[in-house]
Order: C-alpha cells, then structure tokens, then sequence
C-alpha cells in the first residue's frame, strides 16, 4: 500500500503538471451551450450480470456505466463499471490482461497480493491494479459496490499462472489518507467555494486524469467541464443534477452517474446532511463553483 509521504509527493506532482492557468477552464455560469452533450444514468437503471461467468453463484456482478467492458477490436474503450460484491467473498489469486483503476462505494474491499495481510479499504478508497500481476480481492459488509474502470476493453479474468511484471506499481489509497485541496491551494475552484479536489492519477501518455471533488452539504454551483471525455460517478452521498435541455432535475444517489463529450456546465447541488464525494475522469480540466 502506497504511503502517505509518497502520496503527498504524487499530488504535488500533480498540481505541477495539471498547472495553474484559468484560462482553459474557464466555463461561465451565465453560458449557453448549444447541443449540451450533458447525460445522466441513475444507479437505479443499472443492469446487472455475472463479471465472471465461470465463477456461477459465487461470481461477482458486473453493472456497466459506460463503454464496453467485453468490447474487442473496433469495440475496445474505455469502460467503468459497477462490481458488486457478496458480504465475505474472496476471490483466488488471478490477473487481469488491462490495468483498471477503481473505488469503494459501500462496504469494504481488499485488494492486494495473495500472500499480503487483509488491508481493508472503506467507502471513497482509490487504488489501482496493474495487468499481469497476482492478486486477490476480498468483500465484507451488507452491501459492497465499487467502481472499476478500464483504459481499453475486454476486461478478463486469468489464471495466476499467466502473471508477468508490466513494469506498472500497485497504488491503494484509504479514504483516511487521500489528500483534499482546497482553493487556496488550486484555481480549478472557485473562491468563494468551500468545495475541495483531490487529484488522484494522471496518465503519462494521455491528458486523461482521475480525482475526486467533493461538495459540502448545502453546495449549490456548477462544475464546468472542457474535456471531450467526461465521466462522473457518485461515490458518496446524493446529488440534485439539473439537465440543461429542459431544466430537469435527476436525483443522483451513490452509484449514478453523469458526464458529457464536449465543453459543458453541469448544475449540481447538495440538500444532504452530509458532505458528497464525485469520482471524476477527464482528459479536460474543471472549474467548480
């Protein structure tokens, strides 16, 4: 498991790379955008089947958000995914042929190699699983979901006895230990904003990126986006997302998810008690206010 000193130095890393300039990410709250790209699924239109089919009963299931998680060829992008998980499943040791990147949505998860003590991640925990290396999931609680997401489908299951270093490192971040920046430290938040970003993972080859926002109770503003690539899941707590075509409102509770393909406003706010965590993946930057 990644440590916090290192994480800490991950995120300054981060920041230098992702830069300081507005000028990109600047989407104003007045804008019209002719032919918003802005869609929404709810947690609720999600549709299950077994991840790995060969498993049966003990399979875990699979609820696709976007892409194609079995995609081959011309079919082969990216893809996240719901994984449901049952209270004390464990999974024998086995590789993956992509890498994925994935979060903890409810109960709790461990991940790590077969041999490593149970180090178990609680709801808003990151961690990352490199193709070809040997490893283990386990679940507990009365309900375990957590996002996957892949660069480049199909996503399977393999035999341990495949493994191979692909030369990536493992990264598992508690929720504990992930790092919040507020806009004293990032202009990709407003001033007025008490909102917070934590910046996760930057790819080396892509501008594509993975951090979390999170919005306080009471929250009322916009996220502005300007990535051709845009996906959004909840990961705790519950939104009010406003559709821009006719002002729709779609409650979007722990699971659902929003994105959009072009330059976009997205309406959110926050009646909840409690603070909301948004997982996010962009090749764009944000401006939240």
């Amino acid at each position: 498991m990644i440590n916090k000193a290192i994480y800490y130095l991950l995120i300054i890393g981060l920041l230098t790379s992702c830069g300081n300039s507005n000028s990109e990410t600047k989407v104003e709250e007045s804008e019209v955008i002719e032919n918003s790209t802005n869609k929404v699924l709810l947690s609720s239109e999600v549709v299950w089947e077994k991840l790995n089919p060969a498993r049966g009963k003990q399979s875990p299931q699979a609820g696709t958000i976007w892409g194609d998680r079995k995609g081959k060829g011309a079919g082969s992008i990216a893809t996240g995914f719901l994984a449901k998980f049952i209270d004390g499943f464990s999974s024998p040791p086995h590789i993956h042929n992509v890498t994925y990147r994935a979060v903890v949505i409810e109960g709790m998860v461990h991940n790590d190699d077969p041999d490593a003590e149970n180090m178990w991640m609680s709801q808003g925990s990151f961690w990352t699983q490199p193709l070809g290396e040997s490893h283990i999931t386990s679940a507990q609680g009365e309900q375990i979901i957590a996002l996957v997401e892949i660069d480049k489908g199909p996503y399977l299951v393999e035999p341990s006895s495949e493994a191979f270093d692909s030369g990536e490192t493992p990264v598992n971040i508690e929720a504990s230990n992930v790092v919040w920046l507020d806009n004293k430290i990032t202009n990709w938040i407003d001033d007025q904003s008490e909102a917070e970003i934590s910046f996760l993972q930057e790819s080396n080859t892509t501008n594509l990126k993975s951090l979390f926002v999170k919005l306080p109770s009471g929250y009322t503003g916009t996220i502005g986006t300007n990535g051709t690539v845009v996906h959004s899941v909840v990961i705790k707590g519950e939104l009010n997302y406003k559709l821009p075509e006719h002002n729709e409102v779609k409650i979007l509770d722990e699971g659902s998810y929003f994105g959009s393909t072009d330059k976009a406003i997205h309406n959110i706010s926050n009646h909840g008690k409690d603070e909301a965590v948004i997982y996010m993946r962009t090749d764009g930057k944000i401006a939240v206010k």
